[in-house]
Protein backbone atom coordinates (compact mmCIF):
# COMPACT_ATOMS: atom_id res chain seq x y z
CA UNK A 1 0.00 0.00 0.00
CA UNK A 2 1.16 3.61 -0.51
CA UNK A 3 2.98 4.68 2.47
CA UNK A 4 2.39 8.22 2.38
CA UNK A 5 -1.28 7.85 3.03
CA UNK A 6 -2.19 9.91 6.53
CA UNK A 7 -5.23 8.14 7.16
CA UNK A 8 -4.95 4.47 8.21
CA UNK A 9 -6.25 1.64 5.55
CA UNK A 10 -9.15 -0.87 6.56
CA UNK A 11 -6.92 -3.65 4.84
CA UNK A 12 -4.04 -2.11 6.89
CA UNK A 13 -4.12 -5.31 9.05
CA UNK A 14 -3.26 -7.58 5.96
CA UNK A 15 -0.20 -8.44 5.34
CA UNK A 16 1.98 -6.71 2.19
CA UNK A 17 0.38 -7.39 -1.42
CA UNK A 18 -3.10 -8.95 -0.12
CA UNK A 19 -4.91 -5.63 -0.55
CA UNK A 20 -3.71 -5.52 -3.81
CA UNK A 21 -5.14 -9.15 -4.37
CA UNK A 22 -8.38 -8.03 -3.24
CA UNK A 23 -8.59 -4.85 -5.16
CA UNK A 24 -7.38 -6.92 -8.23
CA UNK A 25 -10.06 -9.66 -7.53
CA UNK A 26 -13.07 -6.87 -7.59
CA UNK A 27 -11.32 -5.66 -11.01
CA UNK A 28 -11.59 -9.41 -12.10
CA UNK A 29 -14.97 -9.15 -11.66
CA UNK A 30 -15.64 -6.72 -13.61
CA UNK A 31 -13.93 -7.59 -16.28
CA UNK A 32 -16.05 -10.86 -16.19
CA UNK A 33 -19.45 -8.20 -16.47
CA UNK A 34 -17.28 -6.82 -19.29
CA UNK A 35 -17.28 -10.41 -21.25
CA UNK A 36 -20.63 -10.88 -20.29
CA UNK A 37 -21.61 -7.74 -22.20
CA UNK A 38 -19.97 -9.18 -25.21
CA UNK A 39 -16.94 -6.40 -24.46
CA UNK A 40 -13.09 -7.35 -24.04
CA UNK A 41 -12.86 -8.56 -20.59
CA UNK A 42 -10.97 -5.58 -18.16
CA UNK A 43 -12.42 -4.34 -15.39
CA UNK A 44 -11.09 -1.36 -13.27
CA UNK A 45 -11.43 -0.01 -9.44
CA UNK A 46 -10.15 3.20 -7.90
CA UNK A 47 -9.80 2.91 -4.36
CA UNK A 48 -9.44 5.68 -1.70
CA UNK A 49 -8.17 4.88 1.88
CA UNK A 50 -8.96 1.05 1.30
CA UNK A 51 -12.44 2.07 -0.21
CA UNK A 52 -13.50 1.45 -3.58
CA UNK A 53 -14.86 4.58 -5.22
CA UNK A 54 -14.68 4.01 -8.67
CA UNK A 55 -15.80 1.26 -10.92
CA UNK A 56 -15.59 0.45 -14.57
CA UNK A 57 -15.02 -2.59 -17.28
CA UNK A 58 -15.13 -2.08 -20.88
CA UNK A 59 -17.80 -0.96 -22.90
CA UNK A 60 -16.52 0.92 -25.78
CA UNK A 61 -18.37 -1.16 -28.36
CA UNK A 62 -21.54 -1.08 -26.31
CA UNK A 63 -21.13 2.76 -25.64
CA UNK A 64 -20.09 3.39 -29.03
CA UNK A 65 -17.45 4.90 -27.94
CA UNK A 66 -13.61 4.79 -28.02
CA UNK A 67 -12.52 6.10 -24.45
CA UNK A 68 -15.06 3.96 -22.54
CA UNK A 69 -11.62 2.11 -21.74
CA UNK A 70 -12.41 0.15 -17.76
CA UNK A 71 -9.93 2.68 -16.27
CA UNK A 72 -11.80 5.73 -18.04
CA UNK A 73 -15.21 4.83 -16.75
CA UNK A 74 -13.29 3.87 -13.32
CA UNK A 75 -11.90 7.67 -12.96
CA UNK A 76 -15.02 9.25 -13.87
CA UNK A 77 -16.67 7.50 -11.31
CA UNK A 78 -13.89 8.08 -8.78
CA UNK A 79 -14.18 11.78 -9.62
CA UNK A 80 -17.35 12.42 -9.42
CA UNK A 81 -17.87 10.56 -5.77
CA UNK A 82 -14.70 12.59 -4.49
CA UNK A 83 -16.43 15.68 -6.71
CA UNK A 84 -12.97 16.56 -8.11
CA UNK A 85 -10.87 15.26 -11.26
CA UNK A 86 -8.07 15.00 -9.57
CA UNK A 87 -7.31 11.68 -7.56
CA UNK A 88 -3.85 12.52 -6.02
CA UNK A 89 -4.45 9.90 -2.69
CA UNK A 90 -5.71 7.23 -5.10
CA UNK A 91 -4.92 3.47 -6.37
CA UNK A 92 -6.02 2.40 -10.07
CA UNK A 93 -5.95 -1.52 -10.21
CA UNK A 94 -7.11 -2.60 -13.45
CA UNK A 95 -6.50 -6.53 -15.36
CA UNK A 96 -4.62 -5.03 -18.22
CA UNK A 97 -2.11 -2.59 -18.58
CA UNK A 98 -3.29 1.17 -19.18
CA UNK A 99 -3.14 2.10 -22.75
CA UNK A 100 -1.55 5.50 -24.01
CA UNK A 101 -4.92 6.73 -23.95
CA UNK A 102 -5.50 5.59 -20.19
CA UNK A 103 -2.43 6.67 -18.88
CA UNK A 104 -3.01 9.93 -20.27
CA UNK A 105 -6.07 10.63 -18.17
CA UNK A 106 -4.06 8.74 -14.88
CA UNK A 107 -1.54 11.04 -15.17
CA UNK A 108 -4.01 14.39 -15.29
CA UNK A 109 -6.02 12.13 -12.89
CA UNK A 110 -2.49 12.53 -10.31
CA UNK A 111 -3.63 9.24 -9.51
CA UNK A 112 -0.75 8.18 -6.47
CA UNK A 113 -0.06 4.24 -8.05
CA UNK A 114 -1.27 2.11 -10.69
CA UNK A 115 -1.73 -1.79 -9.88
CA UNK A 116 -2.37 -3.95 -13.10
CA UNK A 117 -2.41 -7.66 -13.89
CA UNK A 118 -1.63 -8.66 -17.23
CA UNK A 119 0.87 -7.17 -19.97
CA UNK A 120 -0.41 -5.58 -22.72
CA UNK A 121 2.83 -5.95 -25.22
CA UNK A 122 0.86 -4.49 -27.95
CA UNK A 123 -0.78 -1.38 -26.57
CA UNK A 124 0.80 -1.26 -22.74
CA UNK A 125 1.78 2.36 -21.66
CA UNK A 126 3.44 1.55 -18.57
CA UNK A 127 6.43 -0.06 -19.54
CA UNK A 128 5.64 -3.13 -22.20
CA UNK A 129 5.56 -1.32 -25.37
CA UNK A 130 6.26 2.32 -23.55
CA UNK A 131 6.83 3.87 -19.92
CA UNK A 132 4.93 7.32 -20.05
CA UNK A 133 5.70 7.18 -16.07
CA UNK A 134 9.20 6.84 -16.39
CA UNK A 135 9.65 9.68 -18.83
CA UNK A 136 11.22 12.59 -16.75
CA UNK A 137 9.51 15.91 -18.70
CA UNK A 138 6.03 14.94 -17.78
CA UNK A 139 4.76 16.36 -14.65
CA UNK A 140 3.03 13.36 -12.89
CA UNK A 141 4.74 9.90 -12.47
CA UNK A 142 2.85 7.38 -10.91
CA UNK A 143 3.89 4.92 -8.94
CA UNK A 144 3.49 1.28 -11.32
CA UNK A 145 2.71 -2.22 -9.96
CA UNK A 146 2.81 -4.84 -12.39
CA UNK A 147 1.86 -8.49 -12.65
CA UNK A 148 -1.19 -8.68 -10.03
CA UNK A 149 -2.91 -12.06 -10.03
CA UNK A 150 -1.36 -11.66 -13.84
CA UNK A 151 -2.51 -15.15 -14.54
CA UNK A 152 -6.21 -14.75 -14.10
CA UNK A 153 -5.99 -11.72 -15.55
CA UNK A 154 -4.30 -12.99 -19.12
CA UNK A 155 -6.52 -15.73 -18.92
CA UNK A 156 -9.83 -14.23 -19.31
CA UNK A 157 -7.95 -12.24 -22.30
CA UNK A 158 -6.84 -15.75 -23.19
CA UNK A 159 -10.45 -17.42 -23.30
CA UNK A 160 -12.41 -14.76 -24.90
CA UNK A 161 -10.21 -13.88 -27.64
CA UNK A 162 -9.83 -17.61 -28.27
CA UNK A 163 -13.47 -17.99 -28.21
CA UNK A 164 -14.04 -14.71 -30.54
CA UNK A 165 -11.77 -17.06 -32.89
CA UNK A 166 -13.33 -20.03 -32.76
CA UNK A 167 -16.84 -18.25 -33.31
CA UNK A 168 -15.28 -16.96 -36.35
CA UNK A 169 -14.14 -19.87 -37.86
CA UNK A 170 -17.34 -21.29 -37.15
CA UNK A 171 -18.98 -18.97 -39.12
CA UNK A 172 -16.83 -19.40 -42.05
CA UNK A 173 -17.50 -23.31 -41.77
CA UNK A 174 -20.99 -22.24 -42.50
Amino acid sequence: MNKDRTAPSPLATLHEGEGDVAFMRAALALAQQAQDAGEVPVGAVVVLNGVIIGRGFNAPISRHDPSAHAEMLALRDAALHVDNYRLPSCELYVTLEPCLMCAGAIMHARVARVIYGANDYKTGACGSVLNVFSEPRLNHHAEIVSGVLAVECGQILSDFFAARRAQQRNKEDE
